[in-house]
């Protein structure tokens, strides 16, 4: 049993429920914020759908993101925090603040709760947006040195993200005080659906493939990453000691286009092809170069192949 105890936000997501799981079965004592503690079962079902026999060690604290209450709670006696909590709109929103507030505020009320309660280190959950949508020169290798320009003209989940990135980093720099801040930006999210919460890369990409419902490649391609190695990079994170003041960037190696996709269902999985509509490839200047060097070197962190997260979203969904 491990002595320390953990915050992750948001455990009914895709990112929490898996980190959940893993904190839990290392042996910490996981606390998790729900909006609403009726979502309880949701998150109890998942986990031991997910092989998990014991949860005494789970504890559960209703707060939401946009208010004040329950904050305190969750942070209390936790010796680390991971904010993963994080909306991933299907449809992006009129006006882009349904997404920018809560997304920045949110962290600055977790942030400013861990500073208060001595929480040593939040591993903050950004994105791949904070970094990939604003330099398009040819053959440039997206590092954690690049940034999005939020005054750019960029979907309001992209801004969002951004935008509430730069706030904690701001935030850590002006008012931190002993607090040590981590952040991870994963590309697109796959792997294995536990219990009955989906990610939305799944419901965008795999299953509308599946269904028919797309009809043609789009003209832009994404990084792919498993989210075990997403629980995963964000424990490493939490516990390297020179993942202090970082960031990384978790992918796999290349980037997939939606008729990269369609083509691996038809090779790996034919009996799951029959609606596939036949689309012409994506234009090879439309591929992307995302580098993992960062967190291989710093956190010894080997994340599976974009086939095989991909390939685990399909399987577990027809289970």
């Amino acid at each position: 049993m491990n002595n320390q105890t953990v915050l992750v936000t948001g455990g009914t997501g895709f990112v929490g429920i898996h980190t959940l799981l893993q904190l839990l079965q290392q042996g910490y004592t996981v606390k998790t914020t729900l909006r609403s503690l009726a979502k309880k079962e949701s998150i109890v079902n998942a986990l031991k759908h997910g092989g998990l026999k014991d949860l005494q060690h789970l504890h559960f604290v209703e707060a939401d993101l946009l208010a004040d209450a329950g904050w305190d709670e969750a942070v209390q006696d936790c010796d680390y925090a991971l904010h993963v909590a994080s909306p991933f709109p299907l449809v992006q929103p009129q006006d882009e603040n349904e997404l920018i507030i809560p997304a920045r505020d949110g962290s600055l009320r977790v942030l400013k709760a861990a500073r208060d309660a001595g929480v040593k280190r939040v591993v903050l959950t950004s994105s791949f947006a904070a970094i990939g949508y604003s330099n398009r020169v040819k053959g440039h290798i997206f590092t954690e040195e690049d940034w999005t320009d939020e005054n750019a003209p960029i979907q309001p989940y992209i801004k969002s993200k951004t935008v509430a990135e730069k706030a904690a980093w701001d935030f850590i720099k002006k008012e931190g005080g002993d607090l040590e801040l981590t952040v991870i930006n994963p590309v697109g999210i796959f792997g294995p659906i536990i219990g009955d919460i989906y990610p939305a890369s799944f419901e965008g990409v795999v299953k509308a493939l599946v269904e028919g419902i797309i009809t043609e490649s789009p003209a832009f391609t994404l990084g792919v990453v498993d989210v075990r190695d997403v629980a995963d990079i964000h424990i490493k994170a939490m516990l390297h000691p020179a993942a202090k003041g970082q960031r990384f960037l978790a992918t796999s190696e290349g980037v997939v286009s939606f008729y990269d996709v369609a083509q691996l269902i038809k090779k790996e999985r034919p009996g799951k092809a029959a609606k596939i509509n036949d689309m012409q490839p994506t234009p090879k200047e439309f591929y992307i170069e995302i580098s993992n060097r960062k967190a291989r070197a710093i956190l010894d962190w080997h994340p599976r192949s974009k086939e095989e997260a991909i390939l685990a979203s399909l399987d577990s969904w027809v289970k």
